[in-house]
């Protein structure tokens, strides 16, 4: 006879007490500045008239974005540092797991949207307004959400079949889809497949068009602008948005492209910090320190 697990226990980053204290915060004044940081952009966004264009818009959808994802992670990691390893039940486990690929899925899509939306901007300028019409941005951020969505509840539901009879310690500070893996007792191949062939596809293919929308600008810009000067201008609006999506993609890249067996090793523990709370809190700084535009609305 085999028990079914009805709970698992999150062992989190450490046992070690001192460092339990020291990380707790750190993570604590991250997740504070990432609350903070982008709430105060989606305020600006909604408040500002200035701001109403659709570069803002998928700003804002960004900053809501990075408000709910860390949210969905941080605080149990928190409290696992406080009280210990944490106890989380089944049904909580695979809430965490969808709304963590719901929004972490979304986000690399809508990044995706607004490389596009730089794209027209600098090399189609003159039908800018007419191509990111406010039907159209609404449209794209929702394709943005409803992708991110259905991809998280293909892993909801294939992970909801799976029995588990065995231990129940998760060596990870949130239930993610690899280490959910390693403790099923029937068998994962189906799992696997959709973990190296969709959850890949939703990685690479708007990083691919990122990468495209980026060597067009960079084309354009050599071929048709002169002056030192006007292209530095194009290059400097899209530091921000280019910085954001080296900070998301490079951890999400090791962690979910290669093709994978199973397997998890201690580093994507680690890795996993990096897109789960360190850059959702950096997101705001990025497009506030480097935006005129934002600084001004942040001012008034």
């Amino acid at each position: 006879n085999q028990t079914e697990v009805s709970e698992f226990i999150l062992l989190g980053l450490t046992d070690v007490q001192g460092l339990q204290h020291f990380f707790f915060i750190s993570f604590m004044l991250l997740y504070l500045t990432s609350l903070l940081g982008n709430g105060a952009i989606v305020t600006m966004v909604l408040s500002e008239p200035r701001l109403h264009t659709p570069m803002y818009f998928f700003l804002g959808n960004l900053s809501c974005l990075d408000i709910f994802y860390s949210t969905v992670t941080v605080p149990k990691m928190l409290t696992g540092f406080l009280f210990g390893h944490q106890p989380i039940s089944f049904a909580g486990c695979l809430a965490q797991l969808h709304f963590f690929h719901f929004l972490g899925s979304t986000e690399a899509v809508l990044l995706a949207t607004m490389a596009y939306d730089r794209y027209v901007a600098i090399c189609n300028p003159l039908r800018y307004v007419l191509v990111m019409s406010p039907w159209t941005c609404l449209l794209l951020a929702l394709a943005s959400w409803s992708t991110g969505f259905v991809h998280a509840v293909m892993h909801l539901v294939m992970t909801s079949q799976l029995s588990f009879c065995g231990h129940n310690h998760i060596h990870h500070f949130f239930c993610d889809i690899k280490p959910l893996l390693n403790l099923a007792c029937s068998t994962t191949s189906l799992n696997m497949t959709l973990l190296n062939v969709v959850t890949t596809a939703i990685v690479l293919g708007p990083f691919t068009l990122i990468v495209l929308s980026y060597l067009y600008i960079i084309s354009f810009v050599f071929q048709k602008v002169q002056s030192q000067e006007g292209r530095w201008k194009p290059f400097s609006t899209c530091a921000s948005h280019l910085t954001v999506v080296a900070l998301l993609y490079i951890p999400v890249l090791c962690n979910y492209t290669p093709p994978s067996s199973g397997a998890f090793p201690k580093r994507d523990v680690h890795v996993s910090l990096m897109y789960s709370a360190v850059t959702p809190a950096l997101n705001p700084l990025i497009y506030t320190l480097r935006n005129q535009e934002v600084k001004v609305a942040l001012k008034k």
